[in-house]
């Protein structure tokens, strides 16, 4: 790029910057030398390839969404927390609100992730343990209570019953007088990366993918700022793939719902902008930022050049980022606090719009309170103490930092080649569930896993306290644990409140539902009317494996 162009990029920044809202904080050193809110080329300079860094909050984005950076607002601190009941685990929300928390991020247990009721057969001896359970819209009254949901943004990771749990989300909000036009948040819902890494599916893919147009189109009309779709890297990086296995996969996925969308006959400036991703933040710390900004251009470009969106908001990649669980050891586990903050650091150098980090503990239970309370404190020292918020992608221009940005770009680009020839249509989409159905994505994943495990049992990959440093002075850890006496109190109220609805009404609402399914017409309306009646999880999801068939993964040897 020629100095002029630089020039005027740089002035076109300063003018956009000028006019945004700004944070009233300190931008200075901790010696308090000022620094400016961005950094880049001497005006007089040239840079080749600079189009491809350019300046925050203009195409291609690399360096962040918005010319402010985090002066203009930091990242919000989202922790995920569920676990036992609803009440126990809003009385954790009720502490990270609290203590600095600005949304709220739920885990599941495990019947809830795969849509069974709390008093499945299936669910015995899994009900509040690595989660928290919802059977029923009164759930998550309880779940919220005392939270209004018109002023916190929400976070919910599950994909396979999604939709449904989505409902009774709006169904408490509705109870506590919010319009839930005004509800802001993030459902996750991806079903690919189900398929691919997590296992966490319900029904086959055609099914899933109507159920996830259907919400996509829902959302759009009725609230609009509501994120109905969280592409999710994290399970896939936890799996075992490489960085750009996980940057690739995950686009990928992304751009399959672009082209559900898109197949619906929706507008992609209107419907693109309620897509966010959420990817890991692991220990290679370069690699890691690279990886995000990297993210941002590829998304950019895409959505601008393939799939012809127009606004800035259509081609944005928004993203959540959790720390990296496979990182932490059960070995000297204080050492887990250090990993986490380099994770988040570099999450933070990254971009990232909003972050969880884990908590010391996590390998080995749900966190404890004070677990929890010091992982929302890394990112507090780390957003009030360091000033990383002072200047936008402050590794912009790094010679080693580039030159990775283009290679995981590179890799993630013949990956992208792969999936579409795997289709044979040319559309990621069919590359997706070929791949799928033939297990080549497992295969790739498990591949880089054990190229990762036998380095490590080789010594050339290092873990401290594992394979080398591993003498220690550490006590025993004191952990949460969930009482079996959660699961028989969440059968007991389920059974109470199965006894106290009306019945004939909850069977209405599921048959009409049935109904609507075998129609090309919108579900939402008829599963969030079978929510406000009080029909649970596993009679919703039941009622669907009924009609649809449940999935089974093909075997691969």
């Amino acid at each position: 790029m020629e100095a002029a162009e630089i020039r005027a990029g740089r002035e076109r920044w300063q003018q956009r910057f000028a006019a945004a809202e700004k944070r009233d904080a300190d931008f200075t050193t901790l010696s308090g030398v000022e620094v400016d809110p961005v950094y880049g080329p001497a005006d007089a300079a040239a840079l080749d390839g600079f189009e491809r860094i350019g300046w925050p909050g203009e195409f291609p984005f690399t360096r962040g969404l918005y010319p402010t950076g985090y002066r203009g607002r930091p990242w919000t601190i989202r922790q995920f927390a569920g676990f036992g009941n609803a009440a126990q685990t809003n009385e954790r929300y009720q502490m990270i609100l609290r203590s600095g928390g600005g949304g709220l991020s739920v885990a599941f247990d495990m019947p809830t992730l795969m849509g069974r009721d709390s008093d499945d057969p299936k669910a015995l001896g899994e009900v509040g343990h690595c989660g928290v359970a919802i059977d029923s819209a009164a759930d998550m009254e309880v779940l919220f209570g005392g939270i209004p949901l018109g002023d916190v943004t929400t976070s919910m990771t599950i994909s396979g019953p999604a939709v449904p749990v989505f409902c009774m989300y709006l169904v408490a909000a509705e109870r506590q007088g919010v319009d839930v036009r005004s509800l802001n948040g993030t459902l996750q819902t991806d079903i690919f990366k189900e398929y691919i890494a997590q296992k966490e599916w319900l029904f086959p893919p055609e099914p899933h993918l109507r159920l996830i147009g259907d919400l996509m189109e829902y959302c759009v009309e009725h609230i609009p700022a509501y994120k109905p779709l969280s592409v999710s890297g994290y399970h896939i990086r936890e799996a075992g793939s490489t960085a750009a296995q996980e940057l690739a996969f995950t686009l990928a996925d992304g751009f399959g719902y672009v082209e559900l969308g898109l197949s619906r006959g929706m507008d992609v400036d209107a419907f693109a902008s309620g897509l966010s991703f959420f990817f890991d933040s692991h220990l290679d710390f370069f690699e890691e930022i690279a990886k995000f900004r990297a993210a941002r251009r590829i998304w950019a470009r895409w959505m601008r050049d393939v799939y012809g969106a127009k606004t800035d908001k259509a081609q944005w990649l928004r993203f959540h980022t959790q720390t990296a669980g496979v990182s932490l050891t059960a070995q000297q586990p204080d050492n887990n606090i250090v990993r986490t903050a380099v994770e988040a650091l570099a999450a933070v150098l990254g971009g990232t719009n909003s972050l969880h980090t884990n908590a010391l503990d996590e390998v080995l239970a749900l966190p404890s309170e004070k677990a929890a309370e010091i992982a929302l404190r890394t990112q507090q020292v780390i957003m009030e103490e360091t000033g990383v918020l002072n200047v936008a992608d402050p590794l912009g221009g790094s010679w080693y930092v580039e030159a990775l940005t283009d290679r995981l770009e590179a890799e993630a680009e013949a990956i992208f080649t792969r999936i579409r020839e795997m289709g044979g249509d040319g559309t990621i989409t069919s590359g997706l569930l070929r791949g799928i159905e033939d297990g080549w994505f497992m295969s790739e994943i498990a591949e880089s896993a054990f190229v990762y495990q036998t380095a490590l049992e080789k010594g050339d990959k290092k873990i401290v306290g594992v394979n080398c440093h591993t003498k220690t002075v550490e006590e025993p850890l004191e952990i949460l644990r969930v009482s079996h006496e959660v699961e028989r109190e969440q059968n007991r109220v389920l059974g109470e409140r199965r006894a106290g609805r009306d019945g004939a009404a909850v069977e209405r609402a599921l048959a009409e539902m049935v109904a609507v399914a075998r129609t090309s017409d919108n579900m939402v309306p008829a599963m969030l009317d079978a929510a406000r009646a009080e029909a649970t999880l596993g009679e919703i999801c039941d009622a669907l494996r009924a009609e649809w068939g449940e999935y089974r993964e093909p075997p691969r040897f």
